[in-house]
């Protein structure tokens, strides 16, 4: 498959940037207009596009939304200078970049966030992330997957964990090699170390022939070990001392096996008061801590929940099944306890239930979700959603110190427009004149 970097600028990119451009393997697009980029989003789908903050033809979150409409499978970049920290900000939170470069740059750093950006596009099975805070988390696992070092994912149980640390994997140098998760909260204690570091023949009773350990399956790879929080303290010395060493050693046996791995865990309890509880050791908890992630719970970012369930639509029936009004009102809605796992069980079940084509709200199954409910949970999230458009507002207005143009320059709307919105900010109660 031919891959294209669209780079839209007013001015052509240098020698450099093409030479890094094409070591990266792909073909390099200059575009200087709108109308230019649009073309090249519509026919040749570019892959990345990168977008220079200055001359821009239309305000920068405008322009990211509208390329992210025409360029299916891009991923949007923007190259801001270092003054513009604002703009950065705002391509990212408003118009859905997933990362920005400051200029001037080294090549290395181009090459860097081009990969970093190749690595989202790719991404992986089950994991959505159309959220502001799933982006950000993506975009700091795929930092982290540029290093060799030890990634701690906290989060909830079912909100993908697992996922996420096999999307670190795959954006990693690793990727070829072996992706190993061992759950080590549904292994028996006794059964533990024998997995984890592997055995010799004749090592205990019923030991009747050599057995690699989950450490050595993963070597040269990723090791996963998910609710790490549940490994006996006994055991967490042990693990502290191959994490140390680099080193593993098979019970019954004196050799030593040198291990080239990366080491993920993930726990759902907050690992740092276990360690103050005294049940886990400090050590291995700074030792595992390097690169810590957390992965939000589904209903932290709801921006997630209607994409999560038109996949699992996909994965258990067909793109003929959809969801009625009410049903996706309703699933805004939900608290959604058991996160991403329990979207997953309540679409599986909804299209075993439906009785048509169109899930409905009776089809979910949810918890004090009547249809009823779809109408009032409706005007909830219309509410919701006026909420947060008038707190980004008056957010933005702080910022700006009450400067009504650079506010809505910063919104990327006309002065007029604002004025409109403030106006009905004021009637919804909201003090937006004691700004200075």
């Amino acid at each position: 498959m031919h891959k294209y970097l669209l780079w839209f600028s007013t001015k052509q990119p240098n020698k450099e940037i093409t030479t890094t451009v094409n070591a990266e393997g792909f073909t390099l697009l200059h575009s200087s207009s709108i109308p230019e980029t649009v073309s090249y989003c519509l026919d040749l789908d570019p892959q990345l596009v990168f977008i220079d903050a200055d001359g821009e033809q239309m305000p920068l979150v405008d322009l990211i939304t509208l390329i992210r409409k025409t360029c299916t499978s891009g991923q949007v970049i923007s190259l801001v200078d270092s003054s513009q920290s604002d703009i950065a900000s705002l391509s990212l939170s408003k118009g859905g970049a997933v990362d920005f470069l400051l200029k001037p740059f080294f090549a290395e750093q181009l090459t860097l966030t081009i990969r970093n950006a190749d690595s989202m596009r790719k991404g992986v099975e089950d994991l959505i992330a159309e959220s502001i805070k799933s982006q950000q988390v993506l975009r700091l696992a795929n930092r982290a997957a540029q290093t060799s070092a030890s990634v701690l994912i906290m989060g909830e149980s079912g909100t993908g964990k697992e996922k996420l640390a096999h999307f670190i994997h795959q954006a990693s140098s690793r990727a070829e090699q072996p992706f190993i998760a061992v759950n080590c909260a549904a292994i028996p204690e006794n059964m533990l170390e024998s997995m984890l570091f592997g055995y010799n023949k004749g090592a205990f009773t019923g030991a009747i022939s050599n057995q690699q350990g989950k450490f050595e399956l993963a070597n040269g790879g990723t090791i996963l070990l998910d609710e790490i929080s549940e490994l006996p303290l006994e055991l967490q010395a042990k693990l502290l001392r191959v994490l140390q060493e680099r080193e593993v050693e098979r019970l019954g046996s004196h050799q030593h096996i040198k291990l080239d791995i990366r080491v993920i865990a993930s726990c759902n309890k907050p690992l740092r008061e276990q360690v103050e509880k005294g049940l886990f050791r400090e050590d291995l908890f700074y030792r595992l801590d390097v690169l810590p992630l957390s992965w939000p719970a589904l209903r932290d970012r709801p921006e997630d929940i209607l994409p999560l369930a038109k996949h699992f639509i996909a994965k258990y029936g067909s793109q003929q099944f959809s969801f009625s009004d009410d049903a996706e009102n309703v699933m805004l809605c939900y608290n959604w306890p058991g996160n991403v796992r329990e979207l997953e069980n309540v679409v599986h079940r909804a299209i075993v239930m439906a009785r048509g084509a169109q899930i409905q709200v009776d089809d979910l199954n949810l918890p004090y979700c009547l249809p009823q409910a779809a109408r009032i949970c409706a005007a909830e999230l219309k509410n919701n959603k006026k909420q947060a458009e008038y707190d980004y507002i008056y957010e933005l207005l702080n910022q700006y110190k009450g400067h009504r143009k650079q506010t809505a320059d910063a919104l990327g709307v006309s002065t007029r427009a604002l004025r409109y919105k403030l106006a009905a900010m004021r009637e919804y109660g909201m003090d937006v004149d004691a700004i200075a």
